[in-house]
């Protein structure tokens, strides 16, 4: 087996909970289908496979012909299932036990689908923190896979990486593999040819060339679907490779069998290369993009890459209030169902794990939190999980916190068929309000930020640059419409609900933010803006909500 390198070949296949079913077909159609059954024409490409839990119901329900092809290739040894977080979680972010409960949760899924237990996981959108790895080994893991930038902010170099590594955290030892961002960049938008030569270069004898990238690009990206399967891109990829002197495609699971760790590393929070933008402020990510672009300019840019550290994935907390909101109020419920006692957890678990689907948590490539449709989807799950809970531990009518950990303190009021949140903060509006009969939030709305591309929108649209393939989606920039400075200007305030405004005759409108609170009851507060004179009552009257000035 020494005498080629070992080609470890893996997708990641994802579609969020709460998506829309069109979107979950069409997919299907222009890349799952064919990707599987292109796959299914090579025996003797072995390659992993990671697919998130609702979708791996959804395909088996609705496409079970498609995943019985899964299902032979993987009885054959053709096909190594990588787990992960069930719903699809970014592991850093969440609970302990939830970590391990989610990892359980797939591995026990793909076990009962297809017979094989996961060894390997795919870290969702590839965020390393080191906090992770005890819930990986706890699960099962044995090795993950992350970018090969992590590697390079330790001093590494791409020479080394041609195997997998070890690290550890509290005695707990997890191997990682460093996947290649060039190969990533490579596949499937370079002639097939020029892949495989960027492969063959990787690496030598009994090393490891490593791609572990999303299904998404062969055949959702633009133009992918011509190019990998009208224009035979992926059988004539995989006819190269299979008749090529210098590699052999391999399962992760076969390689970590065989070979040796090649050393111990400690790897700094990161995620891959282009989250160090995303997660910064618009005015600090153009800052950074400026830096990257002179440094690539210079033809310098691959040599100090690594010392171009932008931000970390859990920054998204902290841009967007928004998120931090939905992602502090599942802390809490996943406290409460933690201590739900001797229940049975079934439903409560699945709901709590659905909230925690990464997607409308942030925004980076494709639009994340700015889909109502996604955010809808975790209070959808946070709100039948919160009416369940309450079943089984009724809440006080009013309780007072900071349950954001922003400094400002939220004033939450309880009833039966709904909850107002008030925040503290002189508005005296409504932060959160939620039904728990439709299980909607009516103040799931989304504040107008800058983002860091809103001048390259002005710019109008780009055109991809010329080459032998395709461009990525990456390299792409368009518009479906015209796009003018009105059209990007921020809200000045978080959007609430029952915010007030002065309109005096002849005065711009005013914003009325020093209400103090000076009363609270069982059922609501009153709140008093003295120089307005203004004296405003919210309380929960039954199944209604009753603001009174």
């Amino acid at each position: 087996m020494s005498d080629k390198a070992a080609l470890l070949f893996g997708v990641h296949a994802h579609q969020p909970a709460g998506n829309f079913p069109e979107v979950f077909e069409q997919a299907h159609a222009r890349c799952y289908r064919p990707f599987i059954r292109v796959l299914h024409a090579y025996p003797e490409f072995r390659f992993a496979l990671h697919m998130s839990g609702p979708l791996i119901e959804y395909l088996w329900t609705r496409h079970p012909e498609d995943m019985s092809l899964l299902a032979q290739m993987s009885r054959r040894g053709q096909v190594e299932w990588f787990g992960a977080g069930d719903f699809e979680p970014v592991l850093a972010a969440i609970p302990q036990r939830d970590r391990i409960g989610q990892l359980l949760a797939l591995s026990d899924r793909i076990e009962q689908r297809v017979g094989q237990r996961p060894e390997g996981a795919w870290l969702t959108e590839r965020v390393w923190e080191s906090s992770v790895v005890p819930a990986l080994v706890q699960a099962g893991i044995r090795y993950a896979v992350v970018d090969d930038y992590h590697f390079f902010c330790t001093g590494r170099s791409a020479a080394e990486l041609r195997g997998y590594f070890s690290t550890e955290e509290d005695g707990q030892r997890l191997d990682l593999f460093p996947i290649s961002e060039q190969l990533r960049y490579r596949i499937p938008f370079a002639p097939a040819a020029d892949a495989l030569s960027g492969l063959e270069a990787l690496a030598g004898p009994g090393e490891a060339a490593v791609y572990f990238d999303d299904i998404e690009k062969f055949g959702i990206w633009p133009e992918t679907w011509q190019w990998v399967y009208e224009k035979r891109w992926l059988a004539e990829f995989i006819e190269r490779v299979l008749a090529s002197g210098r590699l052999r495609p391999e399962t992760f699971r076969a390689f970590h069998a065989r070979t040796a760790s090649r050393g111990i590393v400690y790897l700094p929070s990161a995620s891959y290369v282009e989250m160090n933008e995303w997660t910064l402020p618009a005015e600090p990510a153009q800052r950074y993009a400026a830096l990257v672009q002179a440094e690539r300019a210079a033809a310098s840019y691959d040599a100090h890459k690594a010392f171009l550290r932008g931000g970390i994935w859990r920054n998204f907390l902290s841009r967007y209030p928004e998120a931090n909101w939905m992602h502090k109020r599942m802390l809490g419920l996943s406290q409460r169902v933690a201590a739900a006692g001797q229940v049975d957890r079934t439903q409560l678990l699945r709901r709590l794990y659905a909230a925690q689907a990464n997607d409308a948590y942030w925004h980076g490539l494709f639009g994340g939190i700015y889909l109502p449709h996604l955010r809808r989807s975790v209070w959808r799950n946070l709100l039948e999980l919160e009416a369940q809970l309450d079943t089984l531990a009724p809440r006080p009518p009013l309780a007072r916190g900071d349950c954001d950990l922003d400094g400002v303190e939220e004033l939450f009021l309880t009833g039966a068929a709904l909850q107002a949140v008030i925040r503290l903060d002189g508005e005296a509006a409504l932060h959160e309000l939620s039904s728990y009969r439709l299980a909607q939030n009516f103040g799931d709305t989304l504040r107008r930020q800058r983002e860091h591309y809103h001048a390259r929108a002005l710019r109008g649209a780009d055109a991809p640059p010329q080459s032998g393939g395709i461009a990525s989606a990456h390299e792409r920039f368009s518009l479906k419409h015209v796009i003018g400075p009105a059209d990007l200007e921020p809200d000045p305030r978080g959007r609430t609900l029952f915010r007030d405004t002065l309109c005096a005759p002849g005065s711009a409108p005013v914003g009325l933010c020093n209400y103090q609170l000076v009363a609270t009851a069982g059922d609501g507060a009153t709140f008093a803006a003295p120089a307005a004179q203004i004296t405003k009552a919210i309380a929960l009257r039954g199944a209604a909500l009753e603001v009174t000035w």
